[in-house]
């Protein structure tokens, strides 16, 4: 036993016949058929739920849309309207005029007048009236210039020089706005600026003034204006 297990002694191991892989291989093969044929010979073998798996059925596909109830009459309804349309017996020799012109328009290309009769036939048909504007009333005075306000003045300014400012030799022009009236008198007026010697005597000039009538659109109307009154010392 010892003696063939040395290496000396690999000539005197006996080798398989090759008849015997043969048969092996046919033996596996004949194996392999076996078991892909026994489930189609033999179902009830298989497991259960292979069999579901296999017998399961795959889902309807959706079920078309219904159509509108208005479709369906539509499409009904047209070859109706198609077997509707009978030929004319008599066919006309001349097309019929017809006037699809607006009422009020000008027909350019059967106006062969020129320029004058395309006007006269727009002025026939009727223009609208221009819209008529109408003045807003004013809310306070009209606002004049001092040169345009002294324009208008009927009786000079002559104040009176206080004695007191002459005797402090005080000069200079007070500067006053006022308000005329319809009538021309000054209604109102305060100092704007000035010497306070000479204000005094500058408003009472100023209130004994008389002025035209400033008019607007042909009415009287009040203004306000800027008038200076000036002092100095011959």
């Amino acid at each position: 036993m010892f003696e063939d297990s040395l290496v000396e002694s690999t000539g005197r191991i006996r080798t398989r016949s090759k008849w015997f892989a043969i048969g092996s291989l046919i033996l596996q093969a004949a194996l392999v058929a076996t078991l892909v044929l026994v489930p189609f010979l033999h179902p009830a073998a298989l497991p259960k739920q292979a069999l579901t798996m296999m017998l399961t059925a795959p889902p309807p596909p959706p079920a078309p849309a219904e159509m509108p109830a208005h479709a369906e009459a539509s499409r009904s309804s047209t070859p109706a309207m198609l077997t509707a349309i009978i030929a004319p017996n008599n066919i006309p020799q001349h097309p019929a005029m017809v006037n699809d012109s607006v009422p009020g328009s000008v027909d350019l290309g059967r106006s062969g007048g020129g320029l004058s009769d395309i006007i006269g036939a727009m002025t026939n048909a009727g223009t609208p009236p221009p819209p008529s504007v109408k003045p807003q009333p004013r809310s306070g005075p009209l606002r004049i210039s001092g040169g345009v306000a002294a324009g208008r003045l009927l009786t000079p300014i002559r104040p009176v020089y206080p004695v007191i400012a002459r005797e402090a030799r005080a000069q200079g022009t007070v500067l006053v706005e006022a308000v005329i009236s319809k009538e021309g008198t000054v209604e109102r007026a305060r100092v704007v600026s000035g010497p306070p010697m000479l204000t005094a005597a500058a408003l009472s000039a100023i209130q004994q003034a008389l002025y035209e009538p400033y008019r607007l659109n042909g009415d009287p109307v009040e203004v306000e204006t800027t008038i200076s009154v000036v002092f100095r010392l011959d």
